[in-house]
């Protein structure tokens, strides 16, 4: 059983991957000043409601983009599961090199997400990660992260609306049938997803161009599947494609688990 850890600014999720599937996926508020009591308590209440022995885990592999919460979870890892933790960096991967200027810049999360659609396409392709910050990372056919684009997540966006303007309201996140809103949540939703859908098509346009045409796009995060009328962008869209990467990399530095 592999145990893959994707701590990331939102949410922590947790999944169990067993018999070619995820058995259990737990997602935690990622919360830098709660201790390590927190997070292994909560872990262990998942596994005794599932009826799962902690012994039964014999990879673990975790991601991180949160700096602060990093040496938490691993000592709550390293605790309940024992000392040989896979931790994601640039040079955990052999078979994917990163041709950026600096390595160490990207997130361990980027990184899983290019080791997972390298190993489904043997061609070129540019992951866009729906989640706090919305992420271009594009890889190319010989196992190369090439770069990344990244802006303020949809979520991130309306919240930053809501928090510096006095008189607008947090909405929901659903996609309006007109740009042209009759109300206050009408018009940010049209402004925040309409604008994001042209902002999608337009970068994956240009990262095609400067990739010579030859370039498909997988979507993943939480909010893959939001703007409905991006779907026809992408070869498949994958909630998953984190952990399903972090799992890649667990089974190639563990061959014998």
């Amino acid at each position: 059983m592999l145990l893959a850890v994707d701590v990331g600014n939102t949410d922590t999720v947790f999944g169990l991957y067993q018999s070619g599937d995820w058995e259990y996926i737990w997602r935690m508020r990622s919360l830098v000043q709660e201790n390590q009591s927190h997070y292994e308590s909560r872990l262990r209440l998942h596994f005794l409601e599932a009826g799962l022995w902690f012994g039964d885990v014999d990879t673990v592999v975790l991601s991180s983009v949160v700096p602060a919460m990093t040496p938490i979870i691993q000592k709550m890892l390293r605790s309940m599961f024992g000392d040989e933790i896979i931790v994601v960096g640039p040079d955990t991967y052999p078979e994917l090199s990163i041709a950026i200027n600096h390595p160490h810049e990207i997130g361990a999360d980027l990184i899983a997400n290019s080791v997972a659609v390298m190993t489904r396409y043997q061609e070129n392709c540019v992951v866009v990660d729906f989640g706090t910050a919305l992420t271009f990372t594009t890889v190319s056919k010989d196992r190369k992260i090439l770069g990344v684009a990244i802006l303020p997540g949809l979520m991130t966006a309306v919240k930053a609306l809501f928090a510096n303007t006095a008189q607008l309201p947090e909405v929901p996140l659903v996609l309006p049938k007109t740009a042209i809103g009759k109300n206050t949540t009408e018009a940010i939703q049209a402004g925040i997803l309409l604008g994001y859908e042209g902002l999608v098509k337009s970068l994956l346009q240009r990262i095609r161009q400067e990739m010579g045409g030859e370039c498909i796009a997988v979507a993943t995060g939480g909010l893959s599947s939001i703007i409905e009328t991006l779907q026809d962008e992408f070869v498949e869209i994958d909630s998953n494609l984190t952990l399903d990467g972090l799992r890649i990399i667990g089974e190639r530095l563990n061959p014998n688990a």
